[in-house]
This record gives C-alpha cells, sequence and structure tokens, in this order.
C-alpha cells in the first residue's frame, strides 16, 4: 500500500496546482497520473488564459469585475456568480505567479504580457505564449513539482475510489508497465482527472480523457452536475479534429463558406468571429446543414491576411498543423475547420474550494463544476480555473487534514476494494460473449455526437438514451480481452468503458429534462431560454434504474439574467 498525507489523481494543471499547495502547506503528497504529467491534455490548450492586466491597447479599463460579467453572459446567466467573482478575482495573481515561476508569455512592444481578444470578452485580456500556452504553463508546473521533490506515480490508472464510512480514503490503481495493482491511501484525495471528450466523436480531446475519474466520483456518492452542458468547439481541423485555437480568430481570422461570405456577421453583427463558442459552432454548423459548407462537412478558417509574419510569431503550432494534418499552409490558403466536441462545462459537484458532498473528496479542474461556466465557457478561461481552483483544493486539503484527528482505516477496507477490481479484471479476461468494446465506444461516440451534440430535439435524445441503454446490456457480454496484463492497452479501454457510458447516459438524461434552450445545450423543440422554469443546476445520482435527476438554484450576487447580445 502506497501512503500519503494526500493523493492526487491527475498530472495536469489542476492536479499539479494542487499538489504543489498542499505540499506548501505541510503534506506529505503522491500525485498519481495515467501519463507521465508533461504528457496531460492540458498542455493541448493553445491560446490562452484570461486575466483583467489591461495591457492591449484598449483594454486599459479592464477590471476582475468585468471579466466576472462577461463570465457570467457567456455562460448565459448558469454560472454561480459567486464563485465567478473568486476566480477573476485570483486572475491578476495566477498570471504574476506564473510568469515569475518562468512562463515566457509573449510580449507588447513595452514588455508587459502580451493579451489578445476572445470571444464573449469585452476587453482583449487573454494572456498567452504564441499557440502553445497550456504546454508552458504544464511544464512550468512541473518543474515547480521537481522542485519541491513531489512524489509522482507516472503510468497508474485509477480503478476506483475507497469510500469508508462515507469517507474517502483512497484509491486502487492498475500499473500499466507492469500490470500491478496497489492501493492508494490519503486523509484526502484531489481528482484532477479531466474531462470526458472521448464520450464524444470528433473530439479535440486526447484519447486519455475518458472522464472515467468523474464517473468514479459519481459512484462513490458525489452528484455530477450540469452533465448536459457539452462545449463545441468552433475551430478543428477536418479528419483528425485537431483543435485550431480561438486565439487565431483573437488574431483577426476569418471564417468563411462556400459562397465566399464571412458569414458571421449575420449571426454576431458587433464581434462577429469574437462571438461566445456556442454562437459561432451554431452558426458554422447551421452553415453546413443549409447547403453552404464545403463537402456539407465544413467551412473555412481563413488567416492569410494576417500576414506571414504574425502567423509565425502567434500561430507557429496552428501553421505546423495544418500543414502535417490538412496538407494547408495557412500562410498561403485558408484551412478546412469543422465544429468538434471540445470541453465539459459539467462535472463533479463541487464549492470553489474544491470539497465535493463526499468528506475527503476534493475535485478541480474540467473533471469538476464549481460552476463558473454555466451553460457555455468563455475561451481562456479553463486554464484560469484549472490553476486557481486547483490551489484553492490543495490549500482546502490543508485544513482538512490538519483539522482533525485521524484513526487507522482498517486493512480489510483497502483489501475489500482491490479484491473488487481484480474480480472485475478477471471478468473482462474471461468474457465469453461476442461483443467488442471498440464497436461498443464508437456506437457511444457517433449516438452522442449526432443525437446529443451541437442541435438537440427530443426523438432523438430518446433515441440516444435507448441506444446508451442497449450499449450498456452489451457491455456485459464482451468477448474475452487478449493479452496480458502488461501495458494492455486494450483492457485499459475496456475497463473505462463501462464509466464512459455512465457519462453519456447522465449527459443524455439531463439533457432531455431540460426543456429549454441555454448556451451549448440548444433545443430545436424549445427554442428559447426559460429563467423562470430552468435557471437551476442539474444534478445526477446513479440508481439501477439510471440517474435520479435534483436540481439546485444558481447563486446570484449582481448581475440578473438578460438577453445575450453580440
Amino acid at each position: 500500500m502506497v501512503i500519503h498525507d494526500v493523493i492526487i489523481v491527475g498530472g495536469g494543471l489542476s492536479g499539479l496546482r494542487a499538489a504543489i499547495a498542499a505540499h506548501d502547506g505541510g503534506l506529505d503528497v503522491g500525485v498519481v497520473s495515467q501519463v507521465y504529467p508533461v504528457r496531460s491534455h492540458s498542455g493541448a490548450a493553445q491560446g490562452g488564459i484570461n486575466a483583467a492586466l489591461g495591457n492591449a491597447e484598449g483594454g486599459e479599463d479592464d477590471n476582475p469585475e468585468r471579466h466576472a460579467y462577461d463570465t457570467v453572459k457567456g455562460s448565459d446567466f448558469l454560472a454561480d456568480q459567486d464563485a465567478v467573482e473568486v476566480m477573476t478575482g485570483m486572475a491578476p495573481g495566477i498570471i504574476f505567479e506564473m510568469e515569475h515561476w518562468g512562463v515566457p508569455f509573449s510580449r507588447t512592444k513595452s514588455d508587459k504580457i502580451a493579451q489578445r481578444p476572445f470571444g464573449g470578452g469585452a476587453f482583449p485580456r487573454t494572456c498567452f505564449a504564441a499557440d502553445k500556452t497550456g504546454r508552458f504553463l504544464l511544464h512550468t508546473m512541473f518543474e515547480q513539482m521537481l522542485k519541491r521533490h513531489i512524489k509522482v506515480y507516472p503510468e497508474w490508472l485509477m480503478m476506483s475510489l475507497v469510500v469508508n464510512d462515507g469517507v474517502c480514503c483512497g484509491l486502487v490503481g492498475y500499473h500499466i508497465p507492469t500490470g500491478e495493482f496497489e492501493s492508494f491511501q490519503g486523509k484526502a484525495i484531489v481528482l484532477g482527472t479531466g474531462g470526458y471528450g472521448q464520450v464524444y466523436a470528433r473530439s479535440t480531446n486526447t484519447l486519455i480523457n475518458s472522464g472515467s475519474g468523474m464517473a468514479h466520483a459519481y459512484h462513490a456518492g458525489a452528484p455530477l452536475k450540469d452533465m448536459e452542458f457539452v462545449q463545441f468547439h468552433p475551430t478543428s481541423l477536418i479528419g483528425s479534429n485537431i483543435l485550431v485555437t480561438e486565439g487565431a480568430r483573437g488574431e483577426g481570422g476569418y471564417l468563411i463558406n462556400k459562397l465566399g461570405e464571412r458569414f458571421m456577421k449575420k449571426y454576431a453583427p458587433k464581434v462577429v468571429e469574437l462571438a461566445p463558442r456556442d454562437m459561432v459552432s451554431r452558426a458554422i454548423q447551421t452553415e453546413i446543414n443549409e447547403g453552404r459548407g464545403f463537402d456539407d462537412s465544413y467551412v473555412l478558417l481563413d488567416l492569410r491576411h494576417l500576414g506571414k509574419e504574425k502567423i509565425l510569431e502567434r500561430l507557429p503550432e496552428i501553421r505546423e498543423h495544418s500543414i502535417h494534418f490538412v496538407g494547408v499552409d495557412p500562410i498561403v490558403a485558408p484551412i478546412p475547420i469543422q465544429p468538434g466536441q471540445h470541453y465539459s462545462m459539467g462535472g463533479i459537484d463541487t464549492d470553489f474550494d474544491g470539497q465535493t458532498p463526499v468528506p475527503g473528496l476534493f475535485a478541480a479542474g474540467e473533471c469538476a463544476c464549481v460552476s463558473v461556466h454555466g451553460a457555455n465557457r468563455l475561451g481562456g478561461n479553463s486554464l484560469l480555473e484549472t490553476i486557481v481552483f486547483g490551489k484553492r483544493s490543495g490549500e482546502k486539503t490543508v485544513q482538512y487534514v490538519k483539522g482533525r484527528e485521524w484513526k487507522p482505516v482498517p486493512e480489510g477496507v483497502f483489501q475489500y476494494a482491490l479484491d473488487i477490481v481484480r474480480a472485475r479484471v478477471a471478468a473482462l479476461f474471461q468474457g465469453t460473449g461476442q461483443q467488442e468494446p471498440a464497436a461498443i465506444r464508437a456506437e457511444m461516440k457517433e449516438t452522442m455526437f449526432f443525437k446529443v451534440g451541437i442541435f438537440r430535439e427530443r426523438k432523438l435524445m430518446d433515441e440516444a438514451l435507448k441506444r446508451i441503454a442497449e450499449l450498456q446490456e452489451r457491455y456485459r457480454h464482451l468477448r474475452a480481452i487478449k493479452g496480458g496484463k502488461i501495458f494492455n492497452l486494450d483492457l485499459c479501454r475496456a475497463y473505462e468503458l463501462r464509466y464512459m457510458l455512465d457519462l453519456a447516459e447522465a449527459i443524455a438524461a439531463g439533457a432531455i429534462a431540460r426543456q429549454e434552450s441555454r448556451g451549448s445545450h440548444s433545443r430545436l423543440d424549445f427554442n428559447k431560454r426559460d429563467d423562470h422554469n430552468w435557471g437551476k443546476h442539474t444534478l445526477a445520482y446513479p440508481t439501477p434504474e439510471g440517474p435520479r435527476l435534483s436540481y439546485r438554484p444558481v447563486t446570484f450576487t449582481k448581475w440578473q439574467p438578460e438577453e445575450r447580445k453580440y
């Protein structure tokens, strides 16, 4: 058994920042990560991180309150405003801390941290490091981990959480390189396991983003909140769906249909391409659906007018990806793009210190729902969220651990949890059915993208929920997993699939129940926002019959709902 005061699960920005905060508060910390930390999905974030610094020309009057208002408006008034104010208030300090730790932010001519416009922002407040912001933040954060000699356990997949007398006290992990199973015990467990992008087809997310960390918390007693709100990024490369940063539009890129029209002028005449993501994704999909896309599947992102020098300075990675994956050099030709699933606004229910309703269990980053994004996240707020609430979660674990007297957890508790995991894995190896895990996964992804996607209606979502139930039944009749336990990714993906289906079910159930259109949740059969009946958060709890839904009011502080106009 591995024992630390605090076990962090996830090696991305939220997990690493929580680990640093807990360590600096005097706790012994261990970080369990499915991949080596610098390979975490936080590194795929490109465009930037928001903070009201007022460094950009035209942005001198920006402040955290205006950042908070833009975030609340962007959320379609479903974000909890007290949590938003915490995040935006901490944002400038977070940026300066990251700069002092060594993040090489791009600079203005006067050598201040450069800021670019992002969708839904009244000012240019997105701090950036070319188009590699997430990668630079992640590597810098990992350097701080190394400096503190915090113990990291890479290539461990969490198989279950361990709960004793209602208190979360550890987890069971599978060591991918050796095939060993081990229990990890902590007085506090912090989940920073990321989103569920792989539940959907056409996702910008990496293959490790199964969302299983959310599902483990769900089964451990922490409800999932607002799962129906799924963000589709407007611009991903056709074919691979690799992200094309919003920074490309922030730098001045145009969206063009096959008629040569800069079509966003009719959807958001004031801000054009810099409308919030839900609006731009719907506009692109509408152009495609109505026959103004190319090959009925994509439109073009035109950067040519920015000039070679600016593209090489501000968007070098986008140029590389475009050349390598679609054979287009954006200096000389437009990039073919389409919307792709990108982010989960919903997640594990937490307060703004990362605490879940399960004592001892904390969560931060994309796997958590504070809620600061509501029905739609503004670009640049995700990297900020990971660091703000990663830090706050780590600091709260210090109070939690030091503020209690601890009794030893009976050893049998962990042995029982290990036995259950081993039995589940043995069942996968001994499967006698004919069902192929990869086929079930593919059907789930296609079902979610096309039936619980950018545009939604009851008939298609009912079909999706029925199909998910069929896939859950088919999962009980898998063919035997081949190979041994060492480096068996077939085993990993098959084990996670059960939990991915649970998340798909919660997303679809919440979406069917919410009879309105709000942010990313756009229903053709209920096409207006309904603040009277649906100005509330959805909470999902697992039952044998499927998710049980309940609701909680949104927290308002300063801003009452109004029509979103851009």
